[in-house]
């Protein structure tokens, strides 16, 4: 398939909702799939979500093994999910530093609930139904949003937390999440 350009912040198809899949599996949605994942592991992302690459579809993908840019943080499997559904499993709140490939080279300081549970489908019409937390919860959280039109710094409760990585984190130390 093919690297798609990402999307940034401004453009209007990451502020839409996105509309749910219809038909599991298919050939288009394995090929949506395909390119998000050429996409996200060209650009070491650690998720990506389909209104990123400009489809307006709740489609996320997410995974962390061995990434040059998450070089401290546990790993996640890698995943698709299929119209998600998220559930907080307490109020307890984390904030952590977070970054986006529609927002590059900025960072900010990012309240996300520590536990969750999230369910979907998968590719093939699987079902999952997973309870997470910390690392895992995060980017779970944060692909999600791209499906509700949000995006990090709408989360942000303090502006001053919020700025250039190579500003905020000038020997690249406490930089990405």
């Amino acid at each position: 398939m093919a690297v798609k350009p990402v999307r940034r912040m401004g453009d209007p198809v990451l502020l839409a909702r996105a509309q749910p899949v219809e038909k599991i599996p298919s050939p288009a949605l394995d090929a949506l799939i395909q390119d998000m994942k050429d996409t996200m592991t060209a650009l070491d992302g650690a998720g990506l979500a389909a209104p990123q690459i400009g489809v307006p579809l709740r489609v996320v993908i997410f995974g962390v093994q061995a990434n040059p840019r998450y070089p401290q943080v546990a790993e996640v499997p890698m995943t698709i999910l299929i119209n998600p559904v998220i559930e907080a499993l307490s109020a307890d709140e984390d904030e952590d530093w977070e970054g986006c490939l529609s927002v590059p080279g900025m960072r900010g300081l990012v309240p996300r609930h520590r536990r969750i549970r999230y369910r979907g489908v998968d590719a093939a019409g699987r079902p999952i139904d997973r309870e997470v937390e910390g690392f895992h919860a995060r980017v779970v959280q944060h692909e999600c949003d791209h499906l509700d039109g949000i995006l990090y710094p709408m989360r942000i409760r303090d502006l001053r937390h919020f700025g250039y990585e190579t500003i905020l984190f000038p020997d690249g130390v406490g930089a990405p999440d």
